[in-house]
């Protein structure tokens, strides 16, 4: 039986889309450098990395869905930041999110990476971008490069 696995080269003429939400820009900006960073890194050239910005998390999946039906990205990073409130407002946001980026990726067989925080505290968000716990923003790009290169070998 074959083994297949991905690494970080990026398939030959490979597009790639970051959607960011506006919403808590101190760490999405941060998230969003991070995964043009890593791009840039791994051979993906400036002009080959589509950023769409949108107001918050809630609104990420509809936009990676009409990406998707585009066909033009070989992997898209969704990132973006919802912190805790006193209300159920965060579960909502943050669960919606996640389930609707999953299933853009399922539906259309499109690598989502999804590196949107859902955290307690502005503490924790700033831990993860660019903080002792690293950058999403450069972790979510590791895996769309991964995954768009894995996707390429199957059959």
């Amino acid at each position: 039986m074959p083994h297949y696995e991905g690494d970080l080269r990026s398939p030959e003429g490979a597009r790639y889309a970051i959607i960011a939400s506006r919403w808590n820009p101190r760490i999405t900006d941060t998230l969003v450098a991070g995964a043009r960073k890593t791009f840039a890194e791994h051979g993906v050239a400036e002009d080959a990395i589509d950023v769409v910005r949108v107001p918050g998390a809630w609104e990420l999946p509809v936009v990676a869905a009409r990406l998707a039906v585009a066909g033009q990205h070989a992997a898209v990073v969704a990132l973006g930041c919802v912190v805790r409130g006193d209300t159920r407002h965060y579960e909502q946001v943050a669960d919606g999110c996640s389930d609707g980026l999953m299933r853009v990726s399922l539906d259309y067989g499109l690598p989502i990476a999804n590196g949107v925080l859902a955290v307690e505290r502005h503490e924790d968000a700033e831990a993860r971008a660019g903080g002792n716990h690293g950058n999403k923003g450069e972790e979510a790009a590791l895996a769309a490069l991964e995954m768009s290169h894995l996707l390429g070998q199957l059959p």
